[in-house]
């Protein structure tokens, strides 16, 4: 794709060694299709510099930052010693998320007879990266599929694989949900409230538990791809419920507790 064919400065981007000289080192960008570039000793390591197979050797992986790219000369100038631990694991995990989604499109493109590089191009242009539409299709299928525009045979599979090979981490925010209605039906009343919070599980990806832990108070549990949405979704269903309990002359409130994170 045109967009992939060089990089941008100050990216970071994942190399094989190729060859290491006295005073620079030669790789390969694996995500730009093997282009060449290079990393001078001064910016293989911070300080002093003895032997450069030190700190770097033919066939390793590393993660760089690009400080130049001439494409009139096809020069791409790299540091190696730019990049910290944190980035270096982020980018690493970026890179192998990236490799198995363009796998995945390699099947879906082959179950639906699509062409693998218009496939790539049409999610490339929306998402400007591979692994992000399998996660958001896992989350909230309906609106990716709308935002793609493919057939329905391919936007199919595409949920179909994003399903079985994606599991999207959740988190989950609870609380405690005190309702009280002194009215003659006040059971019915507060039975009305809790269906009614948990039918405000209308985003893709929120699901909302409740359970009795008694009266007049009711746990609530919230679990969302991210604590934004957890938040909102968490306040969003206990006013619905404490709406219906306080027009019939109730009260309610909602007394929330730490966030907690979990991974599915």
């Amino acid at each position: 794709m045109q967009d992939r064919e060089w990089p941008q400065e100050a990216e970071l981007v994942v190399c094989t060694v190729d060859n290491v000289k006295d005073f620079v080192a030669f790789v390969s960008l694996d995500e730009y299709g093997g282009r060449q570039g290079l990393i001078p000793i001064s910016e293989v390591a911070r300080g002093w510099i003895k032997y450069i197979r030190d700190h770097i050797r033919e066939g390793q992986k590393v993660v760089c930052k690009v400080l130049n790219v001439d494409r009139t000369r096809g020069h791409i100038d790299l540091s190696l010693k730019d990049v910290n631990d944190h980035q270096r694991r982020e980018k690493i995990r970026e890179w192998k998320n990236e490799s198995k989604a363009q796998k995945w499109l390699g099947f879906v493109a082959e179950q639906t007879g699509m062409p693998l590089a218009e496939l790539e191009d049409i999610i490339y242009k929306k998402y400007g990266a591979f692994f992000p539409i399998f996660e958001d299709l896992v989350i909230d299928p309906e609106t990716v599929v709308k935002k793609i525009g493919l057939t329905k045979k391919v936007s199919d599979v595409l949920v179909r694989v994003a399903g079985e090979n994606v599991k999207v981490p959740h988190v989950e925010v609870t609380g405690h949900l005190h309702l009280t209605c002194t009215e003659p039906d006040g059971i019915t009343v507060i039975r009305n409230a809790l269906k009614k919070a948990g039918a405000e599980q209308k985003t893709s990806g929120v699901g909302i538990e409740l359970l009795y832990l008694g009266a007049p108070t009711y746990r609530i549990k919230v679990t969302a791809p991210d604590y934004k949405k957890a938040e909102k979704a968490i306040e969003k269903a206990a006013s619905a419920a404490i709406a219906v309990v306080e027009k019939a002359g109730g009260e309610g409130r909602l007394v929330k507790k730490p966030k907690s994170g979990k991974s599915q």
